[in-house]
């Protein structure tokens, strides 16, 4: 995990409906699901409802009734990698689809319709990491931010940030904010000078049996109990905790290896 540089931060209170390009929800797809419930449950307090059945079981996380997560079960003959997947907002995800498409990107699933909740397609970038678009209709997506059990911040590692930050600028739509340092390849993603996302150039130091890939940020409001309670539900800390600009983070995983960063913000 690394230290989010610049005002990276939450992308603040939902509006009624996510502008385009706005980080708007993020999923992950397992082959335990219960057990999977039971840990994000135990570790971020999230209860659960049924969601949309089209690519198989899938409930939505709810903190204090409302939409924070989705949980989704593999299938039995996906050998995929466990990852959270953020999906970025569309107001035409089959237009925005097929830009991926031109620019260098691929579509392995969709767009298809989520029943009455919305379109989606799961895409990836050139260098490979895995993200999802999300054209809303019944369903718009995170309903709260800013407080322990929500989403905080994604961040994208991958082996350099210029050319792969060009593709998401063009699809959809971001400014760049890089930091100007010899040995810190970063860009911040902004939109309407708002940072939402950022892009970390790590070229070999990436994880060989994951590739690029993009990180989650959760929020908590003590990331040590955090870890320990992870730690006793099974979970994995892949880099202690440590201070940043930003509060104190923690890099680990979910029982199945699902990677995700915890984030304590400084009071």
């Amino acid at each position: 995990m690394t230290d989010a540089p610049g005002s990276a931060g939450p992308y603040g209170d939902p509006p009624a409906r996510h502008a385009p390009g706005t980080p708007c929800w993020v999923s992950l797809m397992v082959h335990g699901l219960d057990s999977t419930e039971e840990f994000y449950g135990a570790l971020f307090g999230w209860e659960f409802q049924p969601g949309p059945q089209q690519l198989g079981p899938y409930v939505r996380a709810l903190l204090d009734g409302r939409e924070v997560a989705g949980l989704g079960r593999l299938p039995p003959d996906r050998h995929l990698p466990i990852a959270w997947t953020p999906y970025f907002a569309s107001r035409n995800a089959d237009l925005t689809a097929e830009t991926v498409r031109s620019r260098g990107g691929t579509v392995g699933v969709g767009p298809l319709d989520a029943a009455d909740a919305g379109r989606l397609a799961i895409c990836s970038d050139p260098a490979g990491a895995v993200f999802g678009i999300w054209q809303a209709a019944a369903h718009l997506g995170t309903a709260v931010s800013g407080v322990p059990g929500t989403p905080a911040w994604n961040e994208l590692l991958t082996f350099e940030s210029a050319s792969v930050a060009k593709f998401y600028r063009t699809v959809f739509g971001y400014e760049e904010e890089p930091v100007v340092s010899a040995d810190f390849d970063y860009v911040a993603l902004h939109l309407d000078g708002e940072p939402l996302a950022g892009i970390h150039g790590v070229g070999h130091a990436l994880p060989r049996d994951r590739g690029p890939h993009w990180v989650t940020y959760f929020q908590v409001a003590d990331i040590d109990d955090a870890v320990d309670q992870l730690v006793h539900l099974g979970g994995q800390v892949l880099k202690p905790v440590h201070e940043t600009a930003h509060g104190r983070v923690a890099g680990v995983a979910d029982p199945e290896g699902a990677r995700f960063a915890l984030v304590q913000r400084p009071d």
